[in-house]
């Protein structure tokens, strides 16, 4: 229906009568005061209208009344599934839960004239909304977006507009990224010195990492205190987006060790890294402190994030040191492992019970497959989708987030001397747009071990905000359209039609984005 383009795209949606009008003296009836005003929250600030909210279990206005209606339904397979009815005086929005009416609230926005999304009275606008009944629950349960803070620092504010776009394009997952070799961006109470030397390195890299020596010599970081991440998760949990976050072990950990140099295998020499890539120096298993220093960092961890899942990375570990190192040599005899590859497994197993034991559950890069799986663990596929492959056909849950479909920091087009700089790798719209979460060789009856999909956002090479919108659109409205109704046909050129007419949302957002282009209609 080309007068009404949503992202994602609802399960079902019919035209009907006349189309309903938002006026002046309308108000919102709400089984639940707190969702009303939720809503009229959003609707206030463009229109200008009062819009009270009117707390009620009965649901039946006057015929005349202009009203937005907030029914609880009885309880269906999905709690984010939704319905809405729109057409005269009356727009009905049901759901079941929480989360179900806030997504149809994000609905309403986009049914809106784009100027709803302004932060100031837009006046002369007529706030239609075309007659429409609309059915809509997600495909899957994990639809997530990533972002990295540990090479690019970004302060609060942006986080909580990042966690707006989530919301408005229905994800509800953020994959926070929060520890790395050039940066530890939590803090720590017990151990200070993660953020205060960990926090913050001397310089950073000029230009493509692959070729260049030169550094622009100026100190660089930043980090979030407890209170900001408090108030990070309160803001997601109150849009329906749940925060993952990501500690990295036993790689990408040199920020770490520079902090605390004992708990590498060599005991010295650690600075916190200025150049992108991967490291050789990692936590060392042969020394319990390590165990005992996660142990003490997830405490605090777990008591900020009531998330499930807690990703502990397990990427990009090189076994240089361990092979090196005597105590990590004696952990390999001690436990009757057969090289590195089985003792960073036995590393990963260890943390995961330690998680179990306290009701959460344990999520890793695909690597931690490497040397035998532990139990429980969730494996999230980034290296293609062979490992999430592997892993469901093994009976572990997944969430399928491929490189070759879903990683936002490469090139959006071949013309790389047109894109700001970028990994050296090309991921266009089309091949966004024709992303499989659940691919055929996974047996049927494994099918239901992938829990969804993510799109990632590696910082570094993007030192602004800016940069990581102009990086995340349009490709990640294209990820939420696959990870929302999964089409099983997919159109490219009606994608194309619809993004046409919906980008300028993003203007009126005052979000940063990547403008289509010939090559991407063709």
């Amino acid at each position: 229906m080309a007068d009404i383009t949503l992202f994602p795209q609802p399960a079902r949606l019919e035209r009907i009568g006349a189309d309903f009008s938002l006026a002046a003296d309308a108000r919102i009836i709400a089984h639940d005061r707190a969702l009303g005003e939720i809503l009229a929250s959003y609707l206030r600030p463009a229109t200008g209208f009062a819009l009270p909210v009117q707390e009620t279990e009965s649901s039946e206005p006057a015929a005349d009344a202009n009203v937005i209606i907030l029914e609880k339904m009885v309880a269906g397979d999905s709690p984010e599934a939704y319905s809405l009815v729109a057409g005269g005086t009356a727009l009905r929005l049901q759901a079941a839960d929480r989360r179900g009416f806030l997504h149809g609230f994000q609905t309403i926005r986009q049914l809106l004239p784009r100027q709803i999304l302004a932060g100031e009275v837009a006046p002369g606008v007529d706030w239609r909304i075309p007659g429409l009944e609309l059915d809509d629950e997600p495909a899957f349960g994990w639809r997530g977006l990533h972002l990295d803070v540990g090479r690019h620092f970004f302060p609060l504010d942006f986080i909580k507009q990042f966690i707006d776009m989530l919301a408005f394009y229905k994800f509800n997952i953020f994959h926070w990224h929060l520890t790395e070799d050039q940066g530890w961006r939590i803090e720590i109470q017990k151990y200070p010195l993660l953020t205060e030397i960990g926090g913050f390195r001397s310089e950073t890299i000029v230009g493509n990492n692959m070729n260049a020596n030169e550094y622009d010599g100026q100190p660089y970081g930043g980090f979030y205190t407890q209170a900001e991440i408090r108030e990070a998760v309160d803001y997601a949990g109150a849009r329906g987006i749940t925060i993952v976050p990501e500690i990295e072990m036993p790689g990408h950990a040199v920020a770490a060790l520079t902090a605390y140099p004992a708990l590498g295998c060599r005991g010295e020499g650690y600075e916190v890294r200025r150049k992108w890539g991967i490291a050789k120096d990692i936590f060392c298993a042969g020394n319990d402190e390590v165990f005992v220093f996660l142990e003490n960092v997830l405490d605090e961890v777990l008591a900020l994030f009531p998330s499930e899942y807690i990703h502990i990375g397990g990427d990009e570990a090189p076994k240089d040191r361990w092979k090196a190192c005597q105590a990590c040599q004696a952990r390999i005899q001690a436990e009757g492992l057969a090289d590195e590859r089985e003792l960073q497994s036995w590393f990963i197993r260890r943390i995961e019970s330690w998680l179990n034991a306290r009701g959460r559950k344990m999520l890793g890069w695909d690597e931690i497959l490497e040397g035998g799986l532990a139990p429980n663990a969730t494996v999230m596929s980034w290296r293609g989708s062979e490992g999430g492959i592997a892993a469901a056909n093994a009976g572990h849950d997944v969430v399928m987030t491929p490189n070759t479909y879903c990683y936002l920091d490469y090139y959006q087009s071949v013309d790389t001397q047109s894109e700001p700089l970028a990994i050296p790798s090309i991921l266009p719209l089309r091949q966004v747009w024709d992303y499989v979460v659940i691919p055929p060789q996974i047996d049927k009856e494994k099918r239901h071990h992938i829990l969804g999909g993510q799109g990632n956002i590696w910082t570094e090479y993007m030192p602004n905000s800016d940069h990581v919108e102009y990086m995340m659109f349009p490709r990640a409205i294209a990820i939420a359209d696959v990870l929302w109704h999964h089409p099983q046909e997919r159109d490219y050129a009606a994608l194309v039609e619809r993004l046409q007419r919906h980008l300028p949302s993003l203007d009126t957002l005052g979000v940063n984005y990547r403008r289509l282009d010939e090559a991407d209609s063709a």
